[in-house]
């Protein structure tokens, strides 16, 4: 027998209800997509999972220091028909702090088969001995 609860706008069976009252106590739920970060001498690289987007729905920017990529879904057509749950994301974001010293021209990507890759080369660091220092004439 199935046990059905009613709420405003949906129909629950009693295993989804308890779904949705433990989920969020055992597993954490985010809208950010999931990333590896690999270092290496020169630089890091990135593997996002964004699947299910085109490549002309990602955008990534650099500004101040932060890296942010942003994939967002074009509007899908209603049909007419009444979603029991909807549960596919239209849009996600993630920064992540590279440093100043990164130029946008310096920073590779590709997109294939539902992962962003990002190659970001490392700052290099500035000698800053030299800049301590007075010249005595």
């Amino acid at each position: 027998m199935k046990y059905e609860l009613q709420t405003k706008n949906k129909n629950y069976d009693f295993f989804d209800a308890l779904d949705d009252f433990f989920k969020p106590m055992f597993f954490e739920e985010t809208k950010e997509p999931r990333t590896d970060i690999k270092e290496s001498e020169d630089r890091y690289e990135l593997d996002l999972e964004l699947p299910g987007y085109a490549k002309d729905e990602i955008k990534i920017s650099l500004e101040k220091g932060y890296l942010t990529v942003t994939a967002e879904k074009q509007k899908r057509e209603e049909d007419g028909k009444k979603y029991l749950r909807r549960e596919i994301r239209e849009s996600t974001s993630r920064s992540y702090y590279v440093g100043t010293e990164v130029m946008r021209e310096q920073i590779k990507a590709k997109y294939a088969n539902g992962i962003l890759s990002l190659t970001v080369p490392k700052a290099q660091p500035r000698d800053t001995a030299e800049k301590n220092f007075i010249d005595i004439e």
